[in-house]
């Protein structure tokens, strides 16, 4: 596969100067059945050899080294980990070890492409150009409602100085509120947590909650600029053709991987 291609096939965001974000898409690559073609999440069923090959494909397209390739392994939860020349450093025991139950990644090195998966749940991306600081954010319903976007944005302040005027962010393709139908209890536990329901949530059989919406309104309050926030207008249920979707294909299918990279 040659790597122009491989990036055409990419969803790019414009972040502002010094960086490259992208999602993919399910195009591209060597996996099959479910996970056909471009997965490269090793904790989805797929087969290691097709995840290897494609990450080394994704790798060759970005102009960086495998090992510059950072995923954590992610649980519905808040952890935010930096990722820094002592990361860079572990062996793959150690990295393994150190992105279990991570739902964020941050960094401030260049050349090194961190990012998060999703098949229906909200992957965020947030760059400061100023300080030139990134930020990759997996956000599914539990992590919305415990503010994973928010903690982001806060972890970018309180460890890289970045300042949230400064900031850009990309809410990238999710499931739409149309097609996240929920039980009461997920509609309780947004109301808990205080986001105004009139604003995020609509009642047909089922109530439907917008997660997009959600984390925009989370940004927002944490002081980043809306005329700074890009929301991608895909939906992965109904674009299933172009996007992998736990919710209409099942849990075990491939995954999409929404990265940036600090390029200078």
């Amino acid at each position: 596969m040659a790597a122009g291609n491989e990036l055409e096939r990419l969803l790019t965001w414009q972040m502002g100067n010094g960086a490259f974000a992208f999602t993919t898409t399910r195009q591209g690559g060597v996996s099959t059945g479910n996970h056909a073609s471009f997965n490269i999440n090793s904790y989805c069923g797929d087969q290691p050899q097709s995840v290897e090959s494609n990450r080394k494909a994704l790798c060759k397209a970005l102009g960086i080294d495998l090992r510059r390739l950072v995923m954590p392994h992610q649980t519905h939860g808040t952890e935010v980990a930096d990722i820094d020349e002592d990361f860079l450093a572990l062996d793959e025991s150690g990295r393994r070890e150190r992105l279990e139950g991570v739902d964020a990644l941050t960094t401030d090195m260049k050349k090194v492409c961190i990012g998060v998966s999703t098949a229906d749940c909200t992957p965020i991306i947030i760059y400061d150009p100023v300080g030139k600081v990134a930020a990759a954010v997996h956000a599914g319903w539990r992590g919305t409602v415990g503010r994973i976007a928010q903690k982001a944005v806060e972890h970018l302040q309180k460890h890289y100085g970045a300042r949230p005027c400064d900031m850009t962010a990309v809410v990238g393709p999710c499931i739409s509120a149309r097609h996240f139908e929920v039980g009461d209890e997920v509609f309780e536990a947004f109301q808990k947590a205080g986001f105004p329901m009139e604003s995020i949530a609509h009642r047909r059989e089922k109530w439907h909650i917008d997660l997009k919406g959600c984390n925009v309104l989370q940004l927002t309050e944490a002081g980043v600029p809306k005329k700074n926030i890009t929301v991608s207008e895909l939906c992965t249920w109904r674009d299933n053709d172009l996007l992998f979707s736990a919710r209409r294909q099942g849990t075990a299918c491939g995954r999409l991987f929404t990265g940036i990279i600090i390029t200078g």
